[in-house]
């Protein structure tokens, strides 16, 4: 008797190899656009404060609007996802998210005011948070189905599509292209191939799958969703992306000045430093779905960890900034898995994974959005340097809840 082919192989739920595969293409695609959409506006940032001639405060103001817009996304997600599965989540979240952007680059250019931006990034962050929840979502399913880890090359997508969309953007500001023509073309390119990848999804949504011993209603309603919230498993693999969301977001907001302001490099330097970190995170979630494979969740988030806070230990108390820099390259390196990981784990069970990923997820994206304010509020008073050290402190409480990201099959 002779093994099927390859490309004839059936994975759960009746796929075909090559139905699988263009599942999980088509999801590294999604993650780029997301990373490529949300990198196109910040990209163009300066030029909206001159257009507009806009104080930090106002443009505070600004990035209000997105960051509201998002956390409403992210809150009803699981709702959205319950209604009418994750491939047309995705799909319309990134629909959505262009026409914000759109929205808000026209106001930009065509004089619809400072509210007309406000609405327009409310819009374009309800859409990407949304589209957050529902790709993660996705993609935890075609890890199940594919029976491998895959979450870390997704988010490797999306932060080469971060990389993608802020050269794209440097080179627009150089060429002079104004800011509505630039974001609009972006977000009809978005869309666009939006629609046509989004087909390659499967439209299976864990968290409609039921067993027999499930309480009648436990998958669906929004009471059960929101229930997810106060088992201990959502709330320890919360706790290690909250550190290791943490540990990404404030790199995202206060490298590149702690090393200008702390160990006295330049601003270019500072900036050489940040990408020095991308891509140590990058090169991370590359290699590291095999190395978890191999060695299992819970003894790569426990490395990661400790890499972080040694790294995090040198940035802020290096005596010489080259070592500082060792320290951003150690500190990039376990900041890498934490967060897909943790959206790995909370898929574990089909019956509830849109709920649970979107709890935690929503974890994930509050500490990005509300850690680095505290961080600032804590180096006023204390120095930059200083108030990373809140930071180290949440990777180790990951670290330690770690065991919670247990695979199944290793229990």
């Amino acid at each position: 008797m002779t093994a099927a082919p390859a490309d004839q192989r059936t994975y759960d739920g009746g796929l075909t190899r090559r139905q699988v595969v263009a599942w999980r293409n088509a999801l590294f695609v999604v993650f780029g656009l997301s990373g490529l959409g949300i990198a196109t506006w910040l990209g163009r940032v300066p030029a909206v404060r001159d257009a507009l001639d806009a104080s930090t405060l106002e443009m505070g103001l600004l990035v209000t609007g997105l960051s509201v817009g998002s956390i409403v996304g992210i809150t009803l997600s699981s709702h959205v996802i319950a209604a009418v599965g994750a491939r047309r989540a995705v799909l319309g979240s990134l629909v959505t998210a262009a026409a914000g952007l759109v929205a808000a680059g026209l106001s930009v250019d065509l004089g619809a005011g400072f509210l007309g931006i406000v609405v327009g990034l409310a819009v374009f962050g309800l859409g990407n948070g949304l589209c957050d929840v529902a790709m993660n979502v996705s993609g935890a399913a075609a890890e199940r189905v594919l029976g491998r880890t895959v979450m870390p090359l997704f988010h490797a997508a999306f932060s080469l599509g971060t990389m993608v969309g802020a050269l794209l953007s440097a080179a627009a500001e150089a060429a002079g292209v104004p800011v509505a023509v630039h974001v609009s073309l972006l977000a009809v390119v978005l869309a666009g191939v939006a629609v046509v990848v989004t087909r390659q999804m499967q439209s299976e949504d864990l968290g409609h799958a039921t067993s027999d011993d499930e309480p009648a209603g436990a998958s669906s309603g929004w009471r059960s969703r929101l229930a997810v919230w106060t088992t201990p498993g959502t709330v320890l693999i919360g706790l290690i992306v909250l550190g290791m969301a943490t540990a990404e977001g404030s790199a995202n907001d206060w490298l590149a000045l702690a090393m200008v302001d702390g160990h006295g490099l330049s601003n270019s330097g500072g900036a050489v430093v940040f990408f020095v970190f991308v891509t140590a995170m990058t090169v991370a979630r590359v290699a590291g779905s095999p190395l978890l494979d191999r060695f299992g969740r819970v003894v790569m988030l426990r490395l990661s960890a400790v890499a972080a806070v040694l790294g995090l230990t040198l940035v802020i108390v290096a005596p010489a900034p080259w070592l500082a820099v060792v320290g951003v390259v150690a500190w990039g390196l376990g900041s890498a898995l934490g967060f897909p990981v943790g959206l790995s784990a909370a898929a574990d069970d089909p019956r509830v994974a849109a709920a649970r990923v979107s709890a935690v997820a929503t974890i994930g994206y509050v500490a990005f959005l509300a850690m680095p304010p505290l961080i600032g509020f804590l180096g006023e008073r204390l120095g930059l340097l200083n108030g990373l050290w809140v930071v180290l402190a949440l990777i180790a409480v990951a670290g330690v809840a770690s065991g919670a990201a247990r695979e199944p099959a290793r229990r």
